[in-house]
């Protein structure tokens, strides 16, 4: 008799030892007290102070004007500036401009061009300097030309801008004067020279050969030359057959170009790798 407790009663305690079925919660066990009991604990347990409500923060109208990411402080390797965020970027399209050269040397040419360039697609609301703003650029640049045939050639630009200065809206003085924009320049070409002579990579264009679904390529890749590093180029402008793709970059997915096939950015992605290697 007393064996065959024990066996009831140790199924009893590994019954309510078995895991509670998934999607079933079981409630904490509560003592019941009776109203009257329920009563005295109320009446002896402490009310607790009234929440106090939460005072929202003055804010003060200086009448100034309010700060957005386009002009608040950033920092980039110590410098502090504003304006577009390091790493963003611009997409423009020109309208039909003209372009002037005159050869002044056997391999000097001075050109000038004027065009309005139209942003693809909008500025977000609120973002960017005001109407009126003026920039200062200088421009160091590649640019690729192929005949085509008497009167027209392809060209592609691949290459640096740099800002000597800027005029607030309203304002007729440049942030800076002459003097100091041409040191800002030499200061500029000098750094650029030690920079290639260090790494003459970001100088030296890819050819590019190859066959792809039953069609010939023919162009060439040139480095980008901020993308460069330790004699490798992150990303490289490409032209094939005359016409210009797009940016290869290379990203922690692989080497991608916007609205480029796949298996074609692929093949251009492993001819740039085995330049490199």
């Amino acid at each position: 008799m007393a064996t065959a407790t024990k066996t009831r009663a140790t199924r009893k305690t590994a019954s309510s030892n078995k895991p509670q079925r998934a999607g079933k919660e079981t409630a904490p066990l509560t003592r019941r007290l009776t109203p009257a009991k329920r009563a005295a604990k109320k009446a002896t347990t402490p009310a607790k102070p009234a929440a106090k409500p939460t005072a929202k923060k003055a804010t003060k109208t200086t009448g100034r004007k309010v700060v957005t990411g386009y002009d608040k402080f950033k920092e980039y390797k110590g410098q502090v500036y504003t304006g577009m965020q390091i790493g963003h970027s611009h997409k423009w399209y020109y309208d039909k401009g003209i372009w002037k050269e005159t050869k002044v040397t056997p391999e000097r040419w001075e050109i000038s061009y004027a065009v309005t360039k139209r942003r693809a697609g909008h500025a977000p609301e609120g973002s960017g300097v005001p109407v009126g703003t003026g920039y200062h650029w200088f421009i160091l640049s590649h640019q690729y030309v192929e005949k085509l045939n008497a009167d027209d050639y392809t060209t592609s630009m691949v290459g640096l801008k740099f800002k000597l200065a800027h005029k607030r809206a309203g304002k007729a003085s440049w942030s800076a004067s002459d003097k100091a924009q041409r040191q800002h320049l030499i200061g500029i070409l000098q750094g650029l020279i030690t920079e290639l002579e260090q790494e003459p990579e970001k100088t030296v264009p890819i050819p590019l050969a190859f066959s792809y679904r039953n069609k010939d390529y023919e162009g060439v890749a040139i480095p980008v030359m901020s993308s460069c590093a330790h004699g490798v180029c992150q990303q490289l402008d490409i032209t094939l057959n005359h016409e210009h793709v797009g940016v290869l970059r290379c990203t922690p997915k692989g080497w991608r170009i916007t609205g480029v096939p796949q298996g074609l950015v692929n093949v251009i992605g492993n001819l740039v790798f085995e330049w490199y290697e």
